[in-house]
């Protein structure tokens, strides 16, 4: 089945608004190759099960590529969307808030449901949150969902100071004194040819609320949940994930760590690994 006419104009709205963005937001120096920030579909036509894909904070859709062709190659059809700020430059995320990013997503859901029966919703980091926030929010309208280094508790020791900062630099910018703010934190990237290079503290302050909401709504997830975590991953505890097992109903989840010591677990050889686990998932929970 080919994909329809509604399919298509809602995939070329948001490719249009990733344009628009792109062009206003350019940095000379940050701003990467265009492809790296579209979002892009991988469509089977002959099967009707899909898995919407989220990409985490700092990165674009190029990061879940190689989840992406797996998935494609299970024979799911799959749409990775752009969450607002991202694939743009750090100072565009540096004003977006965790409700722009939850927009984005529900553009992809549409252009999703247009051409599949199912949805599988999954995202890897501050995607993970969105993916859990999205289901939490809307828990009929996903057949399974996929955390993957979920942000619940940072082990960089700046993020903790990131609201206190966040709150000097708005009373700073009230006087209209622009020195002594601090509003971006280096980003040690995985992927610097795909990740920002600098993390705005607002996107921090964003995170926490995200993770404050979904820790929240954990317990009534009633859907098979899939939670995957590196062990020794060294910017996000991986705590987080392991307090996110404890307060899903276990009836609905099942919990695999990693033996690895990078948070990004979905691209290069380790995510042969992860990959692994996904399949098993996916066949014995939705086939």
């Amino acid at each position: 089945m080919q994909i329809s006419l509604q399919c298509k104009s809602l995939i070329d709205q948001d490719y249009e608004r990733f344009e628009q963005d792109y062009a206003h937001h350019f940095l000379e120096g940050e701003t990467k190759e265009k492809h790296i920030g579209a979002p892009f579909l991988l469509h089977n036509e002959q099967f009707k099960q899909g898995v919407l894909l989220i990409h985490g904070l700092m990165a674009a859709p190029e990061e879940v590529r190689e989840w992406a062709d797996f998935l494609f190659s299970q024979g799911y059809t799959v749409y990775a969307p752009r969450l607002s700020g991202h694939g743009t430059s750090a100072k565009d995320l540096s004003q977006r808030k965790m409700s722009e990013w939850n927009e984005s997503v529900n553009r992809g859901h549409e252009i999703l449901k247009q051409c599949c029966d199912s949805i599988v919703i999954g995202g890897f980091s501050t995607g993970a949150a969105v993916a859990l926030h999205q289901v939490i929010h809307k828990p009929s309208d996903f057949n399974g969902l996929i955390s993957i280094s979920a942000p619940l508790k940072f082990k960089k020791f700046s993020a903790n100071f990131a609201s206190p900062v966040n709150k000097w630099n708005k009373f700073l910018g009230l006087l209209g004194i622009e020195f002594g703010k601090k509003e971006f934190v280096t980003n040690h990237a995985d992927n610097p040819h795909i990740n920002y290079l600098r993390c705005p503290v607002y996107g921090i302050v964003q995170i926490k609320r995200l993770m404050k909401e979904v820790s929240q709504g954990l317990p009534h997830i009633a859907i098979p949940t899939l939670i995957i975590h590196a062990d020794n991953d060294p910017k996000v505890d991986v705590q987080s994930s392991r307090d996110i097992m404890k307060k899903m109903n276990p009836a609905f989840a099942q919990y695999h760590e990693i033996s690895f010591d990078r948070h990004g677990i979905i691209r290069g050889p380790i995510s042969e690994q992860v990959f692994h686990k996904l399949r098993l998932f996916l066949n014995q929970s939705l086939l």
